[in-house]
């Protein structure tokens, strides 16, 4: 089992969905798969062609990812991955670059014949901020409409619910502590606990991300 092979798996589920190739995203995920993060909660299947129509739309993103990393045990395996989204958006006309800091947690299993697939992301913010692209421009947002966003992810949240999308104030984030330990006990212990054939999701509670 390699620790090379979970890391590529994760890495080229980020590149497919940057460059558009649905195709092979979508065979990064495991059937029974689940995705939490800031705009979306479901499938992975789901996720898929979310991300597809979110693109249509011409809502696009970049991600500059860092080195994950990578624990296996036995069939199991978890990945944190470190990355910014950043996102050329306009505000009143005015071309502004948002980039949020955030790291993905990626539970992944090796089936039955030898390949390993993806069967949970969880999104852990820690960061944004969001900046004019082009010099001797100005942004004219109030402060108070940015203020009311949590601090982990205020300038993500704020755009993507101006265009419609449906992000709520519960998501995991570094300005909530606990929540976040909470996630890193569950993920160790996902790993390590007893393995159930019938499920690759684990039992425990949900947990937003």
């Amino acid at each position: 089992m390699s620790t090379e092979d979970v890391a590529q798996l994760v890495l080229r589920e980020r590149q497919s969905r940057d460059r558009g190739w649905y195709e092979e995203m979508a065979a990064c995920f495991a059937e029974e798969s689940v995705v939490k993060m800031s705009w979306y909660s479901g499938s992975g299947a789901g996720f898929v062609r979310a991300t597809h129509d979110m693109a249509g739309r011409g809502d696009l993103a970049v991600h500059r990812l860092g080195p994950p990393i990578v624990r296996i045990d036995q069939d199991r395996a978890l990945v944190e991955l470190p990355l910014v989204i950043e996102r050329r958006i306009e505000v009143d006309g005015v071309e502004a670059d948002l980039a949020s800091a955030c790291r993905s947690q990626y539970r992944a299993h090796c089936g039955a014949d030898g390949v390993w697939r993806i069967v949970r992301i969880t999104s852990i913010y820690e960061k944004d901020s969001l900046t004019p692209a082009l010099p001797n421009t100005r942004l004219d947002i109030d402060p108070q409409v940015l203020a009311a966003y949590r601090p982990s992810y205020r300038c993500l949240a704020w755009d993507l619910n101006r265009k419609g999308y449906q992000v709520g104030d519960d998501h995991l984030g570094d300005d909530r502590p606990e929540a976040v330990r909470d996630q890193y006990r569950d993920e160790m212990t996902w790993l390590r606990e007893s393995r159930t054939p019938a499920t690759t999701t684990g039992s425990r509670k949900d947990r937003s991300a």
